[in-house]
């Protein structure tokens, strides 16, 4: 359990409906933070044709999915994803999370995020973990800055959500300065 009445783990292709849920449920807040999404997304089969993508990458060693969910009844109120993933002498990753409006203000980003940056040190070995929010995403640089993450840059329209290509501000945290494992 990452929080009280929450945990956190692997992603699972017996997570679509439960994603689908999700997703419809916290569709008109996401909007603002997403692109823009087919019909399709918001469906079981959607979401089931989404998490073999992400398993791909999973199992490519490119990425590591979680799903948060809540320990009673089994909703999912979020998910965090370390992706990216680069070995060598770059040792690095980046990550994105969303959480389910009815869980802000709680610590369960926080929570997930610390949980994260212990494994893409421990388990996955990586240097640093970068992260970008849109320049108006005060909550979610909140949330970086109180994980240790420090803002490097802004990168002009970086990512085209919800219609247009938006600013976003670049977080960094350094792991460790040890000398690549692999």
């Amino acid at each position: 359990m990452i929080t009280d009445g929450v945990e956190m783990r692997g992603l699972e292709l017996g997570d679509a409906a439960a994603l689908a849920e999700a997703f419809a449920r916290n569709r008109e807040y996401m909007r603002a933070y997403e692109p823009i999404r087919p019909e399709a997304y918001y469906t079981e089969a959607g979401q089931r044709a989404r998490i073999e993508d992400l398993l791909a990458d999973r199992d490519g060693g490119r990425l590591v999915p979680w799903v948060l969910v809540e320990t009673a009844g089994g909703a999912v109120v979020g998910a965090i994803n370390l992706g990216s993933i680069a070995l060598g002498p770059l040792c690095s990753g980046g990550v994105g999370y969303w959480v389910d409006t009815a869980w802000h203000g709680k610590g369960l980003a926080t929570a997930a995020l610390a949980e994260v940056l212990r494994v893409a040190r421990e388990e996955v070995g990586l240097h640093r973990v970068e992260a970008g929010t849109l320049v108006d995403n005060f909550a979610s640089q909140a949330v970086l800055r109180k994980s240790g993450f420090e803002e490097y840059g802004l990168a002009p329209r970086y990512l085209h959500i919800n219609g247009a290509w938006r600013d976003h501000r670049l977080f960094q945290r350094l792991l460790h300065d040890d000398p690549p494992a692999r």
